[in-house]
């Protein structure tokens, strides 16, 4: 068995580029850059004012002024700036050249068209031309598109960006005990989830989903399963990859010419966790007990869906306290479903009694896996130690 962290790294090590695309910004939060965009004006194009109120001459502020003029956005003022002058100015309008500072209207007494400026303590108010961003300015932040950087490309006055297009990720469960969901079970099969919470995870780390037909426990089934699965970017199937008699992913894979890359992993839940590349695609085998398939898709196919859209993966750890008392841990690393509740100076963190990975509604309830080392040792109650979080 190798490490989680050598596992991440070989799972990475599969990753490759998936090709470009150009969409028009208002479709892009989600989305990663392929390329910096480029700023097509300077923000803002001109001196403008940050305030409501007048533009005067800082050499005049001591004197009585006279009013000559208005400046509103999008509407400026073209007249001649004077000594002793001032031009009403509100928030957004563009400067009039000669006047070096806008005195905010609570800062002025007003009679007819003379102004007497009662306070000069407020600054220049004034947002110099390009203060926000250079024509030429390149965008390029290594992550998801938000909505702040889609008005930020707007501004840019950029109305299409090139971005990674979404990976294709088929999912193939397999299992003759496995119906839709939907279906009366008969007597020994159940309900397929894993397939569905996948293609759910997939989506959420920016992907797009295709979820094949359960197969059956036959070879010809699965071989069929894999051929559907050709053209995606990347193939999961979850469950028979472990030793069992009925367990075929990984003998079928095999006889496909998949260069595996490590078969079991030491940590809990996921043990029997296969990754490797089939032809030019990647394929990670997901165990088939649900949460150990939930688990495995957080640490390795979210990671690995990042890295083909060109990010760098990192799972972001918080701290917490323990809320319990916890026994010295075995050779395998632990992620521990718990929850979250507030501390005084960091969250406190409470695992689930029962860990048992065929428990659906406990990782439903978890706000976050709780990270155990191997052979960590017994743990008090306040301990700080490390967390994934699930939610937010």
């Amino acid at each position: 068995m190798i490490s989680v962290q050598q596992a991440l790294e070989q799972v990475l090590g599969l990753a490759h580029p998936v090709a470009s695309e150009l969409i028009p910004i208002a479709e892009a939060v989600g989305r990663v850059l392929a390329e910096p965009a480029v700023s097509r004006i300077t923000q803002p194009p001109f001196d403008a004012s940050a305030m409501d109120g007048y533009a005067v001459r800082t050499a005049d502020m001591d004197q009585p002024l006279t009013v000559i003029g208005e400046a509103a956005a999008g509407r400026p003022w073209n007249g001649q700036a004077a000594p002793g002058t001032a031009v009403r100015i509100f928030t957004g309008a563009a400067v009039p050249p000669g006047y070096d500072r806008v005195v905010m209207q609570e800062h002025v007494v007003r009679d007819g068209n003379r102004v007497r400026i009662t306070d000069r303590s407020s600054g220049a108010n004034i947002r110099k031309a390009g203060d926000d961003f250079q024509q030429s300015d390149r965008f390029a932040p290594a992550r998801r598109l938000t909505a702040s950087d889609i008005g930020l490309l707007a501004a840019m006055n950029i109305p299409v960006v090139a971005v990674a297009k979404r990976p294709r990720v088929a999912i193939l469960a397999g299992g003759d005990e496995l119906v839709a969901p939907g279906t009366q079970p008969l007597p020994g099969q159940i309900v397929s989830s894993n397939d569905l919470a996948i293609a759910a995870l997939v989506r959420d780390a920016g992907a797009d989903p295709l979820v094949l037909p359960i197969a059956r426990d036959t070879e010809e089934s699965l071989r069929a399963g894999f051929a559907a699965a050709s053209g995606a970017d990347l193939l999961v199937t979850i469950g028979g990859a472990s030793v069992g008699d009925h367990d075929l992913v990984g003998k079928v894979a095999a006889d496909l010419g998949l260069q595996r890359a490590f078969y079991k992993i030491a940590m809990r839940p996921g043990k029997p966790l296969m990754a490797g590349r089939l032809a030019d695609m990647p394929m990670i085998g997901l165990p088939g007990n649900p949460v150990s398939a939930m688990v495995c898709g957080l640490l390795f196919v979210e990671p690995l869906i990042a890295a083909m859209q060109g990010l760098r993966p990192v799972h972001k750890l918080a701290k917490a306290r323990l809320a319990v008392e916890m026994q010295a841990e075995g050779d395998r690393q632990h992620y521990l479903r718990a929850t979250l509740e507030d501390g005084e100076d960091l969250p406190l963190i409470r695992p689930f009694s029962s860990q048992d990975s065929a428990r659906l509604s406990l990782m439903a309830q978890a706000d976050a896996l709780l990270v155990r080392l191997p052979n960590d040792p017994p743990r008090r109650a306040g301990d700080i130690v490390s967390f994934l979080p699930l939610r937010g």
